[in-house]
């Protein structure tokens, strides 16, 4: 058997044994990297304060639509930042970026529609201590 042959036995025996070819991050690890509890979100200019009890940092993604069980798709998954599309059946969608200034800070940028109504919010939430 040649070289070649060889090597494409072998590769052909590892994906039959489901050898992983590399091992990857899991989804949104962004989200893990920030502190767990209360935050503020100041929305810009002159907006309200919105008060988030943040456990797995995925509550940053519906701003809008924060009670409702939407379907969600993964746009951009990088380490500092992550951005989600999501539609709520009824009740319209969004498009949601996250970047991480530190585990205690966070720039968000989100749109959408919630009920028919456009919505575009651009905030800054800080940690502020416990839920």
């Amino acid at each position: 058997m040649t070289k070649v042959l060889k090597l494409v036995a072998m590769v052909s025996v590892g994906a039959a044994v489901g050898l992983p070819a590399a091992a990857q991050a899991p989804e949104l690890a962004m989200f893990n990297t920030l502190e767990k509890g209360a935050w503020t979100a100041r929305v810009r200019p002159d907006g309200p304060t919105l008060r988030l009890c943040v456990r797995t940092g995925r509550e940053f993604i519906q701003l809008r639509h924060r009670q409702l069980n939407c379907d969600r798709f993964v746009v951009e998954d990088q380490a500092n930042e992550v951005t989600v599309q999501y539609t709520c059946r009824g009740h319209g969608y969004g498009r949601t970026s996250i970047r991480r200034e530190d585990a205690r800070l966070v720039q968000l940028r989100s749109q959408g529609t919630e009920d028919g109504k456009p919505f575009s919010i651009e905030a800054e939430a800080r940690y502020t201590g416990a839920c």
